[in-house]
């Protein structure tokens, strides 16, 4: 009795409309699954196998019928330093190398930067590049960008701009059901505009929908549609919402890095992403809405209306605590929107994106104008030392011209040749892009993996630059299916609002409704554009 009374005691303890309850530190934490704790114990084993079997064991023919004529210009340069037998050599490092750490990146036997780490140190001793340029990629355009980005973003968290903007528009616009799912769309696509991690959007938001979920009628354990629904749009939102936008994710920061660095002729902008990447990303998050509202989750009329009176009030207290908007919040807005609109304007002034947000930073970190200091940025330097390995693969890769040798050898064991329709290569290329997001649980080393494969496919086959490549980033941020495929994923399945079976029924039928909407966009506006020579 006293155990029943004592739960009851709890559960009346227990305010739903409480953001303080929701706070990520008192979610239960997911534990790694018994698979999950093996593949961790073996990564590394296996990963020192593949490395000596890769480059002191196995033969592979490959290597010994290089035509050193077809070469890129980077691998050029490095066989001119180098000589043809040492650039065999290389070959068998690069590849070992990149083997091997690909099992440590997924297996997770050792932390992400550790294993980037790891990969700089094999490639200076193994004379894959130069150490200059192994350590200058720390130092890359786009790392900078990544960084200075998390400081812009700091600034909107600290001062709590990203927050008030949330509760206000769903206090102004979510006045119904349909309102709040819209509310939570349009907020997540704001915060992508100048929050590059997808997990600090999810950690922001989180509070506020758990909230509404509650209003609702989903809390405590209680599962309905409403919670579903809203929490599994938000995760859907969350990163579509981030393919919308160059700076949207660091992922694509990387992949912008790794287009430019394999063809010296192009440039990818700010603007140039966002027109290609934005309409399809509204597309699909209003195609979202409606397939899960309207046909895997759909609304009782009982879970259209308010479970507790007076819920919606509880969020305009939170607001009004907040008090009125302060100098440093105004501040924060004058900036970004600046930053925004030299972004947006790049290829009329000619300042790069990386300059623009530099300028930003600065302005923000100013004693007496800025509104914050450096202790209060918060960089995630072990993503940066991750970024700085991956950026490092990309160097190695294009020393090599490994990509363009392991494509034309996979084409020819499966038959494919230069005939081969190219509406053929688009849909492979996409589709092992889109359903790699089931396996790989880092968006950076599914961009690092099949970039390169896609853009040795465009040079063995003489495709015009970024026809499949681009295609290929645009579907980095997919990664919504099952609760290991991300952060955000890992972070809301622990609200307790949704099954596996409910997020994978979701997730499957959105990547591939995705999959067909790309294939729509390579056949319209990608070769609109000029990046697709039209599917068919």
């Amino acid at each position: 009795m006293t155990d029943k009374n004592t739960a009851l005691d709890q559960q009346q303890a227990f305010d739903p409309l409480d953001m303080n309850n929701y706070k990520v530190e008192k979610l239960p934490k997911m534990e790694k699954s018994g698979f999950e704790k093996w593949m961790a114990r073996l990564g590394g084993p296996i990963a020192a196998l593949v490395f000596i079997l890769l480059y002191w064991v196995v033969d592979i023919p490959l290597f010994d019928n290089i035509d050193f004529s077809q070469l890129g210009d980077k691998a050029q340069a490095r066989l001119a330093v180098i000589g043809e037998e040492n650039f065999i050599r290389i070959c068998y490092a690069m590849l070992a190398i990149f083997c091997s750490s690909i099992i440590l990146w997924i297996t997770e036997a050792v932390q992400s930067y550790l294993t980037s780490l790891l990969v700089i140190m094999a490639v200076i001793i193994c004379d894959v590049t130069t150490q200059k340029e192994a350590f200058a990629q720390l130092g890359h355009p786009v790392m900078w960008l990544n960084i200075l980005s998390f400081v812009l973003a700091s600034m909107l968290v600290k001062t709590k701009v990203a927050k008030r903007f949330a509760l206000w528009f769903v206090l102004k616009f979510g006045k119904s059901a349909s309102g709040i799912f819209f509310s939570f769309l349009v907020i997540n696509v704001v915060l992508s505009l100048f929050i590059s991690a997808t997990t600090v959007k999810a950690t922001i938001l989180l509070p506020i929908f758990m909230v509404v979920a509650a209003i609702f009628g989903a809390s405590q354990g209680k599962r309905n549609n409403f919670g579903r629904n809203l929490v599994l749009q938000n995760l859907f939102q969350i990163n579509i919402g981030a393919s919308a936008f160059m700076t949207g994710s660091g992922a694509n920061l990387l992949a912008i890095s790794l287009l430019m660095g394999a063809y010296s002729s192009v440039s990818i902008i700010y603007s140039d992403w966002l027109v290609a990447a934005f309409p399809l990303a509204m597309i699909l998050l209003l195609i979202g809405w409606f397939v899960g509202v309207k046909l895997i989750f759909p609304l009782k009329p009982e879970e259209k209306k308010p479970q507790i009176q007076g819920g919606m009030e509880r969020l305009r207290e939170e607001l009004t605590a907040m008090g009125k908007m302060k100098v440093e919040e105004f501040k924060s807005i004058a900036i970004f929107v600046g930053v925004l609109v030299m972004w947006v304007t790049e290829s009329w002034h000619g300042i790069s994106a990386e300059v623009v947000v530099l300028i930003g930073a600065i302005v923000a970190l100013l004693p007496g104008i800025g509104v914050v200091k450096w202790n209060d940025v918060d960089i995630p330097w072990h993503l940066m030392i991750f970024s700085a390995g991956a950026y490092v693969i990309g160097s190695g890769l294009n020393a090599t011209d490994l990509p363009s040798m392991l494509v034309g050898a996979g084409m020819d064991a499966l038959g494919i040749t230069a005939q081969t329709p190219f509406i053929v290569l688009y849909l492979l290329l996409t589709g092992l892009m889109l359903f790699s997001g089931l396996v790989f649980q880092s968006k950076n080393m599914r961009a690092l993996v099949f970039l390169p494969i896609a853009i040795g496919v465009e040079k063995q086959f003489g495709l015009p630059p970024l026809s499949l490549s681009f295609p290929v980033s645009l579907l980095i941020e997919h990664v919504y299916v099952l609760p290991f495929n991300s952060k955000p994923a890992a972070l809301l399945y622990t609200t307790n609002h949704y099954s596996w079976s409910d997020t994978f029924k979701f997730g499957i039928t959105m990547m591939l409704i995705a999959w067909v909407m790309i294939v729509i966009w390579g056949q319209t506006v990608l070769h609109w554009l000029g990046y697709t020579p039209g599917l068919f």
